[in-house]
């Protein structure tokens, strides 16, 4: 069934992503052209507005604004049993390729935990990250982690990390973790994901059974109202639609115990 989710989850996505989907609208309305059909032009048009309004505005702003805040970075809780961090800042592909760790613009997940290793030096770490290739892949984020951590220097180390190197998405990333550990654990553990990622992420582990203490990172939107970046102003209307996206399918799916979790539930 998980897999079956997962092939779904991923070829729909690949479908109706904002910048998949205009080149294919794009594409439709060239084609039409093409044949002479007058709606051809009239999709064209209506295309170069949301193109021109994408190169002016960043309207992934209103999508990413409450998902970043619904859980707020604070003070960190005086002591936690563990510290789960998920992957995805990781970019196993061009590590494999360049024999070096590479990251993309969630590096924070990752660069934030030996800071947090010396806050709680008696806590359980945990770095579940895998691959979201549909074709298995020999190099995961996991793998990223393990290396990354091997270079730092003892001092900023604290007690040995589990890698989780299975999961392909955050279901199975609370799922396996959980079997890793032997069992979901009973006490609190910080929770350490991009801010935008934060509620979909808290809802599913709550699901589980996990105690999660929310620490977003990587934050992402601005609060401009007007920005001339075409490119970021796309990339952060694809993060925001995919996390809205994700929250609903994982709701219908029982896989979250509430559209769009929240800090006192």
């Amino acid at each position: 069934m998980d897999n079956l989710f997962f092939l779904i989850s991923k070829t729909l996505w690949l479908a109706v992503q904002p910048d998949n989907l205009l080149v294919l609208l794009l594409l439709l309305g060239a084609f039409g052209v093409w044949l002479g059909r007058r709606w051809a032009r009239r999709l064209l048009g209506l295309l170069s507005l949301v193109m021109l309004g994408l190169m002016l505005m960043p309207l992934g702003n209103l999508l990413l604004e409450p998902l970043e805040s619904r859980f707020e970075y604070g003070v960190p809780p005086e002591s936690v049993a563990g510290i789960m961090v998920l992957g995805g800042g990781e970019d196993a592909d061009l590590s494999a390729r360049w024999g070096q760790s590479q990251f993309n613009s969630a590096a924070e997940r990752l660069m934030v935990l030996p800071e947090l290793m010396q806050r709680y030096p008696n806590a359980q770490v945990v770095f579940s990250g895998g691959s979201a290739a549909v074709l298995d892949a020999q190099y995961r984020g996991a793998d990223v982690a393990r290396n990354w951590l091997a270079t730092l220097p003892p001092a900023l180390s604290g007690s040995p990390v589990l890698f989780e190197r299975d999961s392909r998405n955050t279901w199975e990333n609370a799922l396996f973790s959980a079997r890793l550990l032997g069992g979901v654990p009973e006490q609190p553990w910080l929770l350490v994901t991009s801010a935008f990622h934060m509620p979909r992420s808290v809802g599913i582990y709550r699901q589980l059974g996990w105690q999660v203490v929310p620490y977003p990172v990587d934050y992402i939107s601005t609060g401009d109202l007007f920005r001339v970046q075409f490119a970021l102003n796309l990339r952060d209307l694809v993060v925001g639609v995919r996390e809205w996206t994700g929250l609903l399918i994982y709701h219908l799916t029982g896989r979250t115990y509430r559209f769009f979790p929240a800090p006192k539930d």
